[in-house]
């Protein structure tokens, strides 16, 4: 590979994961220059107008509503994430001030000026990226060629959008592409694909999340193979088939049939008590009953954030995705050390309110971290040291007759602190810290400060005591966590900190798969 080399990107829309692609390609790949191409099209009013038409002739009335709701969606604006909340690399500030990258607006990315913008910059690839269908005068200048990201396995998902028709046609799988570019839609030689699998509660939203993150590391894969020269790219098999954009009663249809195998937490009547009284005191609240208040900070606590299971220690994907977003909008979000600084609770105009997350299994880092980083949310993560990288399985998972859940590694926990996350202690091998015998308790408690020492260069780390109930910690114990030099100790048994927060005795409230929205932001007030 040269010293230095030139990278274009075409695309019609910034998204985060079309900046998260661009920042983690250049961190792979030293030496990169950046020109990223944005079209802009001006919205003329006779276009809109006959847009509208259009769509609603195609979609009947459902696109009243869908369109009222994507006005409402537009207006509201939640506050910025801080400066240094873990996912802030990949914000457009960021990449704006990035010195080896330089972001042109055009209206058009096939005018004539966009063509000579993207000569001048004489790039040696190019790459399509949530793109405008490409013309062969733009994307044949790369020297090497211009590569497209597709969130679909071809030939047999051409089109869009990402993971619909997969699930329409009740596939297991939902696939990934990276292929060149030609002057058809979705039909050039294949450089690389990868696989996302359907798990048994999957959701459209959760699974085109977990596309995202596929379709990252996949970009990574294809151009680093590329411009090493070492790609070998592959014809597309013969057939196949071209999706369009589907009906808003065909969006309806599929919703209403994953919906079905979804599992319920409580009868049609209690659910509807519990989510009016929840709706109600959120409203009360945000009408300003909240400010009457003593001050307090509410720890929420994940265990696993996935699709296989629907139980007391999992949410799903598409679930935590939308509670990260309600908390960005309704609340504040800090990180577990901010919530440590001092203590006396600080007054808020909103509820704060820190993430954290127990054990250490391997979807922390797959679905979890990418999520919170989306949504800008420092979140803290309490591993169990001596699960990390092993196949052993966690004592509460064999007595439920789980199947093996993979854990993280420590290179994963390595990105986690390098993206700004806490990374914590929950002893060795997830132990009972009040029954068990004190030598093992104060050995554990010492190994697992050590490896959080050796693997992540963490000095005083804090802890969360297995199992976080009132009865599995005991004074004598916590003068073990506080001798071991740990700097606060984590419980969660519920409550929230008022007033106060006690550095040995941070309440936690569990989250699970069952709460709703308007229960989820209850449970953020702080309340009970």
């Amino acid at each position: 590979m040269t010293v230095s080399q030139n990278i274009v990107v075409f695309t019609g829309d910034l998204t985060y994961s079309v900046r998260r692609g661009i920042v983690e390609l250049d961190r792979a790949i030293p030496g990169l220059s950046w020109l990223i191409l944005c079209e802009r099209r001006p919205r003329a009013a006779g276009r809109l107008l006959r847009n509208q038409w259009r769509n609603l002739r195609r979609n009947g009335w459902r696109w009243i509503p869908y369109q009222l709701g994507d006005i409402r969606a537009r207006m509201s604006h939640p506050r910025a994430a801080a400066t240094d909340a873990p996912g802030n690399a990949w914000t457009l500030s960021a990449i704006k001030s990035r010195p080896n990258m330089s972001i042109l607006y055009v209206e058009d990315l096939h005018e004539e000026a966009a063509l000579e913008a993207v000569r001048a910059f004489k790039p040696t690839l190019g790459l399509s990226l949530a793109a405008p269908i490409l013309r062969k005068p733009l994307f044949s200048i790369p020297v090497l060629g211009t590569l497209n990201l597709h969130k679909g396995r071809v030939p047999d998902y051409r089109g869009m959008p990402p993971a619909f028709w997969e699930l329409w046609n009740d596939d297991t799988a939902v696939g990934v592409t990276v292929h060149r570019v030609d002057e058809k839609l979705d039909t050039g030689d294949i450089v690389a694909t990868a696989t996302v699998q359907r798990a048994d509660f999957s959701t459209l939203r959760g699974l085109q999340l977990q596309l995202d993150e596929a379709g990252v590391q996949l970009t990574i894969q294809a151009a680093r193979s590329v411009l090493n020269g070492e790609s070998v790219p592959v014809a597309q098999p013969p057939g196949g088939k071209t999706y369009r954009k589907p009906t808003l009663s065909q969006v309806a249809t599929l919703e209403r049939r994953l919906a079905r195998l979804q599992p319920t937490s409580a009868s049609l009547a209690k659910r509807i008590v519990r989510g009016t009284a929840a709706a109600s005191t959120v409203r009360l609240w945000r009408a300003g009953v909240g400010s009457w208040l003593s001050p307090r900070i509410t720890v929420v606590l994940y265990h696993r954030v996935s699709d296989d299971a629907r139980d007391n220690l999992t949410v799903g994907v598409e679930k935590f995705d939308r509670q990260m977003a309600l908390l960005r909008q309704y609340c504040q979000p800090i990180s577990i050390e901010a919530a440590l600084a001092n203590e006396i609770v600080p007054k808020s105009d909103r509820p704060l309110v820190a993430v954290s997350f127990d054990d250490g299994y391997l979807d922390n880092y797959e679905n979890a971290a990418p999520i919170l980083m989306r949504n800008g949310i420092p979140a803290a993560f309490f591993v169990s040291t001596g699960m990390i990288g092993t196949d052993r399985r966690f004592p509460h998972d064999v007595r439920r007759g789980n199947a093996p859940i993979p854990t993280m590694q420590w290179d994963q926990l390595r990105r986690m602190r390098d993206w700004g996350f806490t990374i914590g202690s929950h002893s060795v091998s997830h132990i009972d810290c009040a029954s068990e015998p004190e030598d093992r308790v104060r050995a554990e408690l010492a190994q697992s400060r050590d490896d959080l020492g050796r693997e992540l260069g963490i000095k005083e780390p804090l802890f969360a005591y297995p199992y976080g109930s009132r009865r599995h910690m005991t004074p004598q114990r916590l003068e073990l966590v506080k001798e071991a030099g740990y700097r606060a100790c984590l419980a969660a048994y519920g409550g929230s900190n008022v007033r106060t927060i006690d550095r040995f005795n941070v309440l936690r409230k569990g989250i699970h798969w069952g709460f709703s929205d308007d229960a989820f932001l209850f449970e953020c007030l702080g309340l009970r």
